[in-house]
């Protein structure tokens, strides 16, 4: 059974930065997908980026240029660096993890995981 733990959240002001990092336990697969996602209240779960096994990765179109996934396999983390923060960013971060392939097409939908973290608010004030 997969445990996730993100961690990194917290207020900032817009323009300013965060990484978040998701610790990851109970089991290895050999392939897997891991991505980040956020809900904002009131609204659905949204994709934000994904990274594969292979290091492939895929990001939402209106934030791939400010937010970058990373994964260090060593210690089993995944990280999302975020970069010029606005106050839409504002919402319930987590993680999740799948294991196999999932093709790009459908990699950014929530409902395509099998294991989530409790999540991490970020706060962007204007």
């Amino acid at each position: 059974h997969v445990q996730l733990v993100e961690s990194g959240g917290g207020s900032v002001q817009a323009g300013g930065f965060l990484r978040l990092s998701c610790g990851a336990s109970g089991y290895r697969y050999d392939t897997y997908c891991m991505g980040w996602f956020r809900q904002a209240p009131g609204k659905a779960r949204e994709g934000i980026a994904v990274i594969d096994s292979d290091g492939d990765t895929a990001y939402a179109e209106s934030m791939k240029d400010r937010f970058t996934i990373s994964v260090d396999n060593a210690k089993n983390t995944l990280f999302l660096q975020m970069t010029s923060l606005k106050p839409e960013d504002t919402a319930m971060y987590y993680c999740a993890a799948a294991p196999g392939w999932i093709g790009e097409s459908i990699a950014l939908i929530p409902g395509v995981y099998t294991s989530w973290g409790q999540g991490t608010q970020v706060t962007v004030s204007s």
